[in-house]
């Protein structure tokens, strides 16, 4: 708990067993009040660690996605009463010890979404990030930068922070089952005057870490065009993309999660 707020931490996990412990050490239960994780149909022993090291836990029983599994995690930790929720993926590819200063810049009331940048302090080719990606990452976080008004250093980490008021106002229900949901929730965020922060976070680049192949980087890289183009349209006032909206059916409920979890 940092001034009085609660901090929740969830894990949005799909076969982890391997690097789920030695993430999960790293965190720092002292601030930490909560970790959740929720496994997205994993064929290993992912759930049988979280629950041998204490999680609650949450399963889908089939892969329904990336997104959908944040879905499902920011349910949970609204459900917990998360003042702020930290999500970590748990194949300890970033750096959990900064959960703390994550945190902190929320608690503080000077951000309202915080992320850990691979590309502040020039850490991401120096721990293993494939150049092609590195290369694709600035070209993108470039377009998007000049397309929407923005002077992020990247959009694409999987390390964020977020303040409980975000989760229940952004629309996340309209975003994307799988990896774009990331891109499109920071865009949400700006586009609704959230104030967004960075902080350096070194990443470790290895074999039992998660990692999309080509194909589905180039799908996602797409993904993160039509996005950009969505918001130029919305903000023209020619479009009206759900993404965008601020109607209620788009909001994450805080309700039990039986329908999705076992």
């Amino acid at each position: 708990m940092l001034h009085g707020q609660k901090i929740v931490v969830v894990m949005p996990a799909y076969r982890a067993a391997r690097t789920l412990a030695q993430c999960h050490g790293a965190i720092p239960h002292d601030v930490v009040d909560l970790t959740l994780l929720v496994d997205d149909g994993s064929d290993d022993e992912t759930l049988a660690v979280a629950r041998d090291l204490g999680l609650v836990t949450h399963r889908h029983a089939r892969n329904l996605g990336y997104g959908a599994n944040q879905k499902t995690c920011y349910r949970a930790a609204l459900d917990a009463g998360a003042d702020i929720v930290v999500m970590l993926h748990p194949d300890y590819q970033y750096e959990p010890r900064l959960i703390t200063a994550m945190a902190g810049m929320i608690a503080s009331g000077v951000y309202d979404v915080v992320i850990g940048s691979r590309i502040l302090g020039n850490t991401a080719l120096r721990g293993g990030m494939p150049l092609y990606k590195y290369i694709a990452n600035r070209c993108l976080t470039a377009v998007q930068n000049l397309a929407i008004g923005t002077k992020l250093s990247e959009f694409h980490t999987g390390y964020r922070a977020f303040a409980r008021h975000v989760l229940t106002e952004l629309p996340l229900l309209a975003n994307s089952q799988d990896f774009v949901f990331d891109n499109q929730m920071l865009v949400q965020a700006h586009a609704f005057g959230m104030r967004i922060g960075e902080i350096s976070c070194p990443t470790r680049y290895f074999e039992e870490a998660s990692e999309i192949g080509f194909r589905r980087s180039v799908l996602y890289g797409l993904g993160v065009l039509r996005v950009s183009a969505q918001y130029r349209l919305w903000r023209m006032g020619i479009a009206k993309p759900a993404i965008f909206s601020d109607a209620s059916q788009w909001r994450l409920p805080s309700a039990a999660l039986d329908a999705l979890t076992q």
